[in-house]
């Protein structure tokens, strides 16, 4: 036990009184020495106390306690000595107090009375081995304050018991419900003073006290520093508990809550019932289950609520239970606190709130205004209505105080907050309203102005504003400063003003510091009296287009100029020589005519009032002329025209510019203005113009009281596109052009400068038209600008013949295009084109008709082999149609002899009526008859016909060695087709004979002459066809349609296809001029086709 004391500490210092000399010490320690030994030599053989301890719980005295030996009965008696200088010994139980010993070691010796000095036990003792350990606390009270969920506690310190002063740590348990359990668990500090104090110590419940029992404990620990030993904290006092009892109908807790937004709160709900279900608002919360039925819910950061609250409410099986929570805010501090008079007899505070605390009725905010200066203070009730988010609070001035300190206190069941202000009161003047304006004349310039100011201001002065008012101008203010006074009325004079003028006056005021001003008062208007008129009236003149009527216009004058109502005008014409006067011209009219010579006169024109005349305005009569003007054009900027002009020396007196209509006769006057004559530009604006619309400028310059016309202008003050389309027409149409005429667009329709004209056209019919935009930029339209507006007629070119065309007109200005008008237009027919058309396809069939004929004749023998073969035709034969004249003249002509062939039937077709007709036509064949009987028995009108067949070659004796008598043979390689083609009656016989190619019958020449006679004329090598043996004038054709012999020199007529003829005469005939010509003949396409041997 010592060795466990060893470790206890030990203070510094001990207080007088109850400690041992310090010259005994030294005697002290030896006799602690030897009592150590004794003790380690008997008293383990025979059974001593062991195990001593000391403790102390108020520094005064050591509680010492030790185990008592073996054996030792219970009423046993101790002898205990401690070795000090005074060397004590006590008779003692187990237990003995001892005084507290100085700062160092000392023997205690302990044995047992009845047995002493057998049983000695012997210890060394310091203060480092006793531990400090206070009395447990004693607590006076606990009380609870149900409404806040607060446990208020009070106990005693016992600071008397104590030696001095100490610090003492107080630590303070919170335990609830019946299972104790601990929920706080607090140190608080005080100082013990050596007298016993009361101590008060609160604490606030996150739960409501009514929810559950609540119980409290406090111990404490003592810190003396001088205290070496071991300190250790006191016991736990005796639990104090408190709990609710139902006093009230309430179950549920805590009832009309206020708390702050966003902290967390706990319900409960007290009863014997079973509850099913708790909720929040439209929340359904869990339960917490306490003591016995008691449930409780936990809400974290609550939201705030509405004015009327949120609901709480728990449901049982047969009732339902609930309460009101009210979340809000703490007061904000007070904004913008302001503190002003209003007369200097009573100061109002206004402020704004700040943020809203969402607390009404008796838990929002109360507001409380207090004067340090005064001590006086005044409270904010709140049945007053807040002005315009603003509260407001009167407090009553003090005679002879300027200066004013305010605090402004604010609080609710959340918080409280503030704000000062300190003011100069004579600073802070916000006058009322002016009332009762009042005006009185003082001349036509001047008037009195006078007012009512409520207040009571004659220690200061006052600094007021007059706003002046009148029609057409701008508005002025004027400040002047008045003297106060008490009884509120005040005077000032207002100069300056216009005569015969509607003015409007109103007031307000402020201190001269200056600090607001008050409200402006309401309007007073007023009327000035009348002056004479400053000014004459700007006059013009018009002469008539007959050069003797002279009319005289002038402008009202202007309110400010008039001075007045203008009664009438008086105007005067004077020259050198007389002076007319017209009557006087009431005051509507403004224009006057008279009628003047070509004398030189100035116009005077003055206007009346009631208070006299102006002064008068002239203006010449003359006119100077000027040759050189030219019209111009101009455009204006949108508000108007812009004239400029070079400036004139000569020009004296002024510059004026009229203007009229374009579409108004003459003389047109819409307005004119005067310029200096300084002056070299000038703006025209006017509220009568209007865009689109074509006004006439004039410029006049004047010089030596005359006018000259310098300038003469038409322009536009805004160009826009014309309303109306050009109106056109079409002059010409030809098979390829088109000329159009078009007329000019009227100026009032035209509404700009005109620019140009588009022409639009394409081809198209009226139904199926595609132009729709008119854009130029498409292929299938053409467009021509015009922008020589002169031209009047447009000649469109290279069109097409018979077509339609669309065509489209529109003029533009610079203000944009204006309608379109068109019209469908068909051109001519084009009649070289049509012939061309038909010439083209006839001259092809004609080229491809001659191409075909020149490749068909070259390929003639192709051609007639395989289409048309060449087979005779014996009924075509007309070699035996002689005249009878040809057999008669000549005895001697016989028929050459022919080889044997066999004839086919030969059949005559046709006869001509003026041959002769063959009769019993016979076909005798060679060989069934000898020459001599043929030429006896043969008739004289009888052909005889035998078909030869071709043979391969052919030989010709020489006709000059064969003399009559001689024979010779033929063979004809070709025959004759069946139709030759006639020959023309101009046609040269000699020319045809030669390329005669046809059917040569085999004959024999007796007669010689007629041999000579053929070889003469060159004819005997050309001889081609047949021929028959008779005189060439006695043929005759059978038919019109037997072609002639193309190798015939006179017109033979080839008889059909190629035949013999057993024949006493020469077949080809003396070539006879005076033989007539054949009347008949034809052509045939198989003739086209006819074989020609030499070619």
């Amino acid at each position: 036990m010592l060795d466990a004391a060893s470790r206890l500490g030990r203070p510094s210092g001990m207080a007088a009184g109850g400690r041992g000399a310090t010259s005994s010490a030294r005697w002290s320690f030896a006799t602690l020495a030897l009592l150590y030994l004794l003790n380690q030599v008997h008293g383990q053989r025979r059974g001593s106390p062991r195990d001593l301890k000391c403790v102390t719980n108020n520094l005064q005295a050591w509680d010492c306690s030790w185990k008592a030996p073996s054996g030792a009965g219970r009423g046993a008696l101790y002898s205990i000595c401690f070795d000090s200088r005074f060397h004590s010994c006590y008779r003692l139980g187990k237990t003995t107090k001892i005084p507290p010993l100085t700062p160092g070691d000392y023997e205690i010796t302990i044995n047992s009375v009845p047995d002493f000095g057998s049983s000695i036990s012997k210890f060394i003792l310091n203060e480092k081995n006793v531990s400090f350990i206070p009395d447990a606390p004693e607590i006076l009270s606990l009380s609870a304050d149900f409404p806040t969920s607060t446990l208020h506690l009070k106990w005693k310190d016992r600071g008397s018991v104590f030696p001095h002063h100490l610090n003492v740590i107080w630590e303070i348990k919170i335990l609830r419900k019946e299972n104790m359990e601990v929920v706080k668990l607090e140190t608080f500090s005080t100082t013990l003073n050596g007298e016993d104090t009361v101590h008060h110590w609160s604490w606030a419940s996150d739960m409501p006290l009514e929810c559950a029992t609540h119980s409290v404990g406090i111990r404490c620990y003592v810190d003396d520093p001088h205290f070496s030993g071991r300190k250790e904290w006191s016991d736990w006092s005796p639990l104090k508990n408190v709990s609710w009892s139902a006093r009230s109908q309430s179950k549920v807790f805590p009832q009309d809550k206020v708390i702050l937004v966003g902290s967390d709160i706990t319900f409960c709900c007290v009863t014997q019932e079973k509850v099913s279900s708790a909720q929040i608002g439209y929340t359904k919360c869990p339960l917490v289950h306490l003591d016995g039925e008691n449930v409780a819910i936990h809400i974290h950061n609550i939201s705030v609520s509405e004015n009327s609250g949120t609901n709480v409410v728990f449901t049982t099986k047969e009732n339902i239970y609930g309460t009101v929570i009210f979340a809000g805010y703490p007061p904000d501090i007070p904004q913008k606190l302001n503190c002003e008079t209003y007369d200097l007899k009573e100061i109002i505070c206004t402020w704004e709130p700040g943020r809203p605390t969402a607390l009404v009725g008796p838990r929002g905010t109360s507001y409380t205004l207090f004067e340090s200066f005064s001590g006086e203070y005044v409270k904010f009730k709140r049945v007053e209505v807040p002005v315009n988010d603003s509260y407001q609070l009167f407090f009553q001035m003090h005679p002879n105080q300027e200066m004013y300190n305010f605090t402004l206190n604010a609080r609710n069941p959340l918080g409280h907050s503030e704000s000062t202000t300190l003011i100069n009161v004579t600073e802070k003047v916000y006058p009322h309203t002016p009332t009762s304006i009042r005006v009185k004349d003082i001349n036509s310039t001047a008037v009195t102005l006078s007012w009512h100011l409520p207040g009571s201001f004659a220690k200061i002065n006052l600094l007021c504003q007059v706003e002046i008012n009148k029609a057409n101008s701008v508005q002025e203010l004027r400040n002047v400063t008045v003297k106060g006074v008490d009884n509120s009325n005040y005077l000032i004079a207002v100069d300056k003003l216009n005569p015969y003028t509607v003015y409007t006056f109103r007031i307000r005021c402020s201190s001269e510091t200056f600090w607001k001003w008050s409200k402006w008062s309401n309007q007073k208007q007023y009327l000035t009296t009348e002056a004479i008129p400053s000014k004459g009236p700007d006059t013009w003149r018009e002469w008539r287009s007959d050069g003797k009527n002279l009319i005289i216009y002038w402008k009202p004058l202007p309110v400010n100029e008039a001075n007045g109502k203008i009664l009438f005008y008086n105007v005067s014409c004077s020259s050198d020589e007389k002076t007319q006067s017209l009557s006087e011209i009431p005051d509507p009219q403004h224009k006057a005519e008279i009628q003047l010579d070509k004398n030189d006169y100035i116009i005077s024109v003055v206007a009346k009032n009631s208070a006299g005349a102006s002064p008068p305005s002239r203006i010449a009569s003359m006119e100077i002329p000027n040759d050189d003007l030219k019209i111009e054009q101009t455009v204006g900027m949108g508000n108007g025209i812009l004239l400029t002009w070079n400036h004139d020396p000569n020009m004296t007196c002024d510059y004026v510019v009229k203007w009229c209509n374009s579409s108004q006769p003459e003389p047109c006057l819409m307005d004119w203005k005067k310029v200096p004559a300084n002056s070299t530009e000038t703006l025209i604006e006017s509220d009568q113009f209007r865009p689109g619309v074509r006004y006439n400028f004039f410029l006049y310059g004047c010089r030596n009281q005359g006018y000259q016309l310098l300038r003469s202008v038409i322009g536009y003050t805004e160009e826009l596109a014309p309303i109306v389309a050009p109106n056109f027409t079409v002059e010409d149409t030809s098979a390829d052009s088109i000329l159009v005429k078009w007329e000019d667009i009227p100026a009032e329709e035209l509404r700009g400068f005109l620019r140009g004209y588009l022409f639009y056209f394409e081809k198209g019919e009226r139904d199926t038209s595609k132009m729709r935009g008119l854009e130029p930029g498409r292929s299938d339209v053409k467009v021509k600008n015009i922008t020589d507006i002169s031209q009047k007629t447009l000649r469109i070119a290279d069109l097409q013949g018979k077509t339609s065309y669309h065509l489209v007109l529109r003029a533009y200005t610079n203000g944009g295009l204006g309608p379109e008008k068109s019209m469908f237009v068909v051109t001519k027919e084009n009649s070289v084109g049509l012939i061309i058309a038909i010439l083209i396809p006839v001259a092809v069939a004609v080229i491809v008709g001659v191409v075909t004929s020149i490749l068909c004749y070259r390929k003639r023998e192709w051609v007639k082999e395989t289409f048309y073969p060449d087979i005779p035709n014996p009924e075509n034969c007309k070699a035996l149609q002689f005249q009878k004249s040809t057999c008669e003249g000549n005895s001697a002509l016989k028929t050459l002899e022919m080889n044997p062939c066999t004839p086919n039937n030969v059949e005559v077709l046709e006869t001509r009526a003026a041959g002769p007709k063959i009769e019993d036509t016979q076909i005798i064949s060679p060989v069934a008859e000898r020459p001599q009987e043929r030429a006896e028995a043969e008739p004289e009108n009888h052909v005889v016909v035998s078909y030869c067949p071709p043979v391969i070659e052919e030989e010709i004796a020489n006709p000059g060695a064969d003399e009559a008598g001689g024979t010779s043979q033929v063979v004809y390689i070709d025959v004759q087709s069946m139709y030759q083609p006639q020959a023309k009656p101009e046609e040269d016989p000699e020319a045809e004979a030669a390329p005669g190619a046809g059917y040569k019958p085999q004959m024999r020449l007796p007669v010689a002459a007629a041999v000579e006679e053929a070889a003469e004329e060159g004819d005997l090598g050309k001889a081609a066809g047949y021929r028959p043996q008779a005189t060439v004038n006695t043929w005759t054709l059978v038919s019109p349609d037997s072609p002639r012999s193309t190798d015939s020199n006179s017109e033979v007529v080839s008889f059909g296809s190629p035949c013999s003829i057993n024949s006493r005469q020469f077949l080809i005939p003396p070539k006879d001029e005076d033989s007539p010509k054949s009347d008949g003949g034809g052509w045939s396409f198989t003739n086209f086709f006819q074989n020609k041997p030499n070619d």
